[in-house]
This record gives C-alpha cells, sequence and structure tokens, in this order.
C-alpha cells in the first residue's frame, strides 16, 4: 500500500486518507474494543480487527447514498448495482415521501387552532367568567411531577410511532433516456473530480471534467522567500490577507486550485502580483489600508498597471495580472511543483505505465496512476495557459515587469 500511496504523494487525498485512519482507528478503539472481551467462545476475536473494521467501514461508505435531507445517508439496495458516469445518467433516483403532505395538513391545522382562538377571544366576556366560576366549584385532583412525566413520555412515544406508521416513503427509479438492449446502465453520484471519486468510493474516472490540481500556499511562500526574504514575503502576504483575499483550506493545508483547462485561481495571480509590486506602490497601498481599517474603499483596492486600472476582487482582471513579472514567477512555481513527482518518470512515462495496468488485477495502481497522469496535464496546461495569455496580451506586445525595486 506505500508505494501505491507514494503515487499520491502531491495530492490532498493522502493526507485525507492519513487523517481519516486515524479517526476510524480511534472509533474501532472506543466501540469495538471493548465489545471484544464479552465475545463468545465460538466466534474469533481477529474477526473485530482494525483491518476487518476498516474494510467494513469503506464497504458502507463507498456504497451508501445521500437520499435527501429528512433521511441523510444510508444502503439502498438495487441502487448501488449501477456504476457512476459523470455528467451522463442513464437513470435518477429520486425519494417519494409524506411528509411534505403532513407538513401541509398540521400548517391546515393550525390555521384552524388559531382561527378558533381568536373566536373565542371575539366571544363576550360571560363565557369566560362562567368557566371561572365552574373552575372554583369542580377543583380536579393535583397531579405530581412524576405522572406528568409519564404522560409526556407516553405521548412523545405515540406521536413517533404515528410518525414511522404514517411514513409512507419510497424510493423511485426514473429512466432519462432510452438505453440500447444489452448496454450498461450508469447513475451518477455527483459532478466530482477523481481525488474526490478516488477518496469517496475508490475508483477514477480518464479525462474527468471536474479534475483539479492544487498548488500549495507553501510552495508560492518558498518561492518568494527564495527570491527576496522571509521577512518581506510575510509582509506582502499580509497586504494580500488585509484586502480580503484567501485561498482554499483543507485538512488544515491553504492551497489554490488550477482547473482542468489549466486556468489559475485569480487569488493566487493576485498574490504574485502583490508579491511583486514595486516597492513605493506596495507602501502606498500599504499605507491606505492601514488608515483606511475597516472600511476599505473601492480607491484602496485599485492598482494602476500601466495605462490599465484594475480592481482587486473584479472578474475579467486575469490578464491585467498576467504581467511578465508574474508569468515567470508562476511558471518557476510551477516547475517547483512539476519537481515534487520525482526525476524517476516523466508524464509521458506515466502515461505509458498507465495504459499497460491490467483492471482489476492492478486496479489500486491504475486508479493512483489516473489521478497523478490527470494533475500533470494540468500543470501542463498551466504552462501553455501562461505563454497564450503572454503572447495574446495587446498583439504580443511584451510588457514591463513588475520587480519590486531593490
Amino acid at each position: 500500500m506505500t508505494w501505491i500511496l507514494s503515487y499520491l504523494e502531491l495530492s490532498f487525498i493522502r493526507q485525507v486518507v492519513k487523517e481519516d485512519h486515524g479517526l476510524i482507528y480511534e472509533d474501532w478503539k472506543e466501540s469495538i474494543v471493548p465489545l471484544s472481551s464479552s465475545l463468545p467462545s465460538n466466534v474469533d476475536p481477529d474477526s473485530f480487527g482494525i483491518k476487518e473494521y476498516l474494510a467494513a467501514k469503506s464497504l458502507i461508505a463507498s456504497r451508501s447514498f445521500q437520499i435527501d435531507d429528512y433521511h441523510g445517508s444510508g444502503m439502498v439496495p438495487l441502487a448501488d448495482l449501477f456504476n457512476h458516469k459523470t455528467g451522463a445518467e442513464d437513470i435518477h433516483f429520486t425519494a417519494e415521501s409524506s411528509h411534505s403532505e403532513s407538513d401541509t395538513e398540521a400548517d391546515e391545522t393550525d390555521n384552524v387552532d388559531a382561527v378558533t382562538e381568536a373566536t373565542d377571544e371575539d366571544e363576550p366576556s360571560s363565557k369566560s367568567s362562567s368557566s371561572r366560576e365552574q373552575s372554583f366549584e369542580e377543583v380536579p385532583g393535583e397531579i405530581t411531577d412524576e405522572e406528568a412525566k409519564e404522560e409526556e413520555e407516553e405521548e412523545e412515544e405515540e406521536e413517533n410511532s404515528s410518525m414511522l406508521q404514517d411514513d409512507l416513503s419510497g424510493l423511485k427509479m426514473i429512466m432519462v433516456k432510452n438505453v440500447p438492449a444489452g448496454a450498461e446502465v450508469f447513475n451518477t453520484y455527483g459532478l466530482m473530480g477523481n481525488a474526490a471519486l478516488l477518496h469517496r468510493y475508490g475508483f477514477t474516472e480518464p479525462d474527468n471534467p471536474y479534475d483539479i490540481v492544487n498548488i500549495d500556499l507553501e510552495l508560492v511562500t518558498e518561492w518568494s522567500t527564495s527570491s527576496f526574504t522571509s521577512r518581506y514575503t510575510r509582509a506582502r502576504l499580509a497586504l494580500w490577507r488585509k484586502l480580503g483575499y484567501a485561498g482554499c483550506e483543507s485538512q488544515n493545508s491553504e492551497y489554490f486550485e488550477v482547473s482542468t483547462t489549466g486556468e489559475p485561481q485569480s487569488e493566487l495571480l493576485i498574490l504574485l502580483y502583490i508579491l511583486l509590486l514595486p516597492e513605493d506602490t506596495y507602501n502606498k497601498l500599504d499605507l491606505a489600508i492601514s488608515t483606511a481599517g475597516d472600511c476599505l474603499s473601492k480607491e484602496v483596492r485599485e492598482i494602476t498597471v500601466g495605462k490599465h486600472k484594475f480592481m482587486f476582487g473584479q472578474s475579467g482582471g486575469g490578464d491585467v495580472l498576467l504581467t511578465d513579472g508574474v508569468c515567470e514567477a508562476l511558471l518557476a512555481i510551477v516547475d517547483k511543483r512539476e519537481s515534487l513527482y520525482g526525476t524517476v518518470s516523466s508524464l509521458e512515462d506515466d502515461i505509458v505505465g498507465l495504459k499497460a495496468c491490467c483492471v482489476p488485477r492492478d486496479r489500486r495502481l491504475y486508479h493512483s496512476l489516473v489521478l497523478r497522469v490527470s494533475e500533470r496535464k494540468m500543470l501542463e496546461k498551466l504552462r501553455s495557459y501562461i505563454r497564450n495569455r503572454v503572447d495574446g496580451f495587446s498583439g504580443g506586445k511584451r510588457r514591463k515587469k513588475m520587480i519590486p525595486k531593490s
């Protein structure tokens, strides 16, 4: 398993799996281990070990469905017979429930009660005075706290029992398109990238349009520190955060996403842009933000790049951000990200290895390589994205490098 995880070294799924393993181990230790001492003599305690518990937990998690908000997740016989296909489902499952009808009936009952109360209030006061006189004549016996509690529990049990009996919910399977006889019928588990599919269900899809590759914030700060200083990097990063920006966060890690088309997250471009601002521009912006405090105006977040003005946070400003300096920095960071795969195999080698995999014999290696190849392809697309933007900006004219003054 270690050599399989080595292919996932750069994917966030590796960290997720490690943390999941720790949480499941704690569950096993707390819930299963205490039962081992009370097992019958004819039951093998090894059947309740951590490996067996992990297998059972994974089996259920990979086959459970999110049914709806009321039922939550659950095992759905028959529904789990269909394999997943992104954006090309043949069938669709939907829950039919009577809860909406019950809610409507409850609303109608509430309305009737409200009308009744209003009518009672409008009637002459003689009726209420008569009730008060009667209450003095007929004093009921006192009810103890225990009796009141028992009555409440009985009413609650009756209510829960009634809800279960009235729950006529079912699951409807709908064919959304015609499927030729003999062809496989597909369901869809959602619009997920391969990392999410591999983590949740244990498989991947080649050429998944929802794949992404992550560039950790740590890689960006490492590049900046190597180019400038740690103090310089911390100051520019703090300014970026003051402007209200942040990367994506998962498993205590901050990162930036690169889409399947190779387009980088705008927050990454803005951070690189700020890291490369001239010193005087940086000082003016930092002073303006410090003076404004929490009341940042549009003017404070506006930076002039040559003849262009770009408002941070405004969509469509990617081309303005892609100065020569930002492009060079981004290419350097991409190379740094790519180097983490090691020099043992290139992208071409991984593609050859993927084609040579025999499924199901090499199932784990196959899905790991699918994810790895997808990530490396997206990094290559990011390189092309940068070069195309540089060549296409202003008819191919080169722009001024935004390198800080020393």
